[in-house]
This record gives C-alpha cells, sequence and structure tokens, in this order.
C-alpha cells in the first residue's frame, strides 16, 4: 500500500512540473520579447522587441537628454544640428533635418532611429523600408514637456531611474522659478529679436516656448498679443520695451541699426547678448536663458 501510495504521488509530481511550465511560458516569453511598447508623438503604436544598443539621434533636444541620463555611449550617430554638449563633435553626423544622408545612416547599423518633429513623413518611411524602427519623441512647445521626454528616453535607453530622477527634477526647478516670479502689474517687458533689418521685424509671439521661458523669469513678453512671428515697426515702438535681448552675434549689429537706435532701450543700453542655443529652440538650455534673463530683469 506505501509502494502504491509512493508512486501515485511521483506520478502526480511528475504531472505538475510538466504542467506549470506549459502554463506560464508564454506570458514569460512575450515579456522577454517586447522590451518598449509606446504610443509615440505621432500616435503610432512602437514596439521595441530588444534594448537598442545603438542609436541615431535626428534632434538636438533628444541628443542632450541622452548625454544627460547618461546613455550617449549608445549614440552612433546625431544630426548635423546636434552641437551640444561638445562630446557630440565626435560622433558621426548623418545630415539634417530635411537631408538626411540615408547612404550614412544604414552603414551605421542603428537598432533605432530617434526623431523629433522636424522630419517629414516621407524620411520617416524611407527610414523604416530599410527595416530600421523610428520613434518620433516631439521637441514639446513647452519647457513642463521636456520632462516627458526625459522619462521615454530613460525607458528606451535602460537609464530609467535616471530619466525620472532627471525629469523630477526639472519639474521641481520650473515650480521654483514660477514661485519667485514677481507679480503680472510688475514685470519687465523683454523683447527678444528673432528677426531685424530689411527683411522685416520678428518675435516671439503668445503660446511659444519662448515666451514661456521670458515668464517664468518673471518677465512679460513684449509679442504675447501676437498670433504671428511678424511684428511692425509701429507696434514695435509702441510697446518700447524695458530690455532688449538679441542673439550675441547679431547685438553690435542691431544695436548700431536705424531705427531701432531710437528705442529707449538702445538708447540707454539695456540689449543683451543671448546665446542662440538657449532660447531659439525646446532644449534642456533653456534654463540657462530663464536664468539669465531673470538677472537682467533683477528677480534673481
Amino acid at each position: 500500500m506505501i509502494r502504491k501510495t509512493s508512486f501515485a504521488c511521483i506520478i502526480i509530481s511528475l504531472f505538475l512540473i510538466l504542467l506549470f511550465p506549459t502554463c506560464h511560458s508564454p506570458k514569460t516569453n512575450q515579456q522577454q520579447e517586447v522590451f518598449f511598447t509606446w504610443e509615440d508623438s505621432y500616435h503610432r503604436p512602437i514596439e521595441l522587441k530588444e534594448a537598442p544598443q545603438r542609436i541615431v539621434s535626428i534632434s538636438p533636444a533628444i541628443t542632450e537628454v541622452m548625454f544627460l541620463v547618461g546613455a550617449q555611449d549608445k549614440l552612433v550617430g546625431i544630426s548635423d544640428f546636434c552641437k551640444y554638449p561638445p562630446e557630440t563633435e565626435k560622433i558621426t553626423k548623418v545630415g539634417g533635418m530635411h537631408n538626411i544622408n540615408f547612404e550614412v545612416l544604414l552603414s551605421l547599423h542603428p537598432d533605432v532611429v530617434l526623431i523629433g518633429s522636424m522630419i517629414s513623413q516621407q524620411d520617416v518611411d524611407a527610414i523604416e523600408k530599410m527595416g530600421i524602427p523610428v520613434v518620433c519623441i516631439v521637441e514639446e512647445s513647452s519647457l513642463e514637456g521636456m520632462s516627458e521626454m526625459m522619462e521615454v528616453i530613460g525607458r528606451i535607453t535602460q537609464c530609467e531611474e535616471k530619466g525620472n530622477a532627471e525629469a523630477a527634477q526639472w519639474r521641481e526647478k520650473i515650480a521654483e522659478r514660477k514661485a519667485h516670479a514677481p507679480a503680472p502689474g510688475n514685470r519687465k517687458c523683454v523683447y527678444y529679436v528673432v528677426g531685424f533689418g530689411d527683411g522685416g521685424d520678428f518675435t516671439a509671439p503668445k503660446n511659444t516656448h519662448i515666451q514661456e521661458i521670458i515668464e517664468l523669469a518673471g518677465a512679460r513678453n513684449a509679442g504675447d498679443s501676437l498670433t504671428g512671428w511678424n511684428i511692425s515697426r509701429e507696434y514695435l515702438f509702441k510697446v518700447d520695451p524695458d530690455i532688449i535681448l538679441v542673439r550675441r552675434e547679431d547685438s553690435a549689429a542691431f544695436v548700431s541699426r536705424h531705427p531701432y537706435t531710437q528705442l529707449n532701450a538702445v538708447k540707454a543700453g539695456r540689449v543683451y547678448g543671448i546665446e542662440s542655443g538657449w532660447i531659439d529652440v525646446v532644449s534642456l538650455r533653456n534654463m540657462n536663458a530663464v536664468d539669465y534673463i531673470a538677472e537682467i530683469c533683477g528677480n534673481r
């Protein structure tokens, strides 16, 4: 009787050993096959089966974030416009936003290409036809949107903990600067010179990241009532900004050119050159612009 019972137990044990792996193996395999799933900025379902080790970035903002989270070693190619940090000089360039060198791109054997909002659908299709996955992470039109980019890139590059930490710190910086900003009625008017001269005058209108930078610095954007980037001379002189910001390389030409010499800010020497990389595009360096403008306005 004892022998029969032992034999029955052995049979049942063998059955259970065979049964449980059979029941659980499909789920385990599925988890191993899919590394990353996400709906990208173009509302496309993205699925990466394995963690990418060779990445091409065609976005300055994405490239900066990859360095921030410590994933720069996975960058095998970047766009011609990815010039920060200085270490980007050593990374192979694959062309500009609108003239990607597909031959060079293919030769790098990337596991994935990360793009921003400046890449055309035609180029996206061309890359995917080469068998290379494309993930679109749009450079948000707001500084707060950069935090999501940090989190997503952290996940893609297996630097999730660092990405989440940097995203949280970025949100804290924004909250801190908002808390220290003066009341709306006490803010100085800041005019950022996007373009000037015979071709017309241009500045940042409302609902742009440049306006957000200026407001986060505790100032008021001179173009906050505009819907387009062009500005009339009449409007400019009517606003008569307290402070003028111009790209550093253009500041000398601006302050010596008529009729801008008649603006009170020019007469009083309140024209300041600024690094274009800090303000022209959404990037991590926008916080440098925030602090620089805040200091000029006496808000720090």
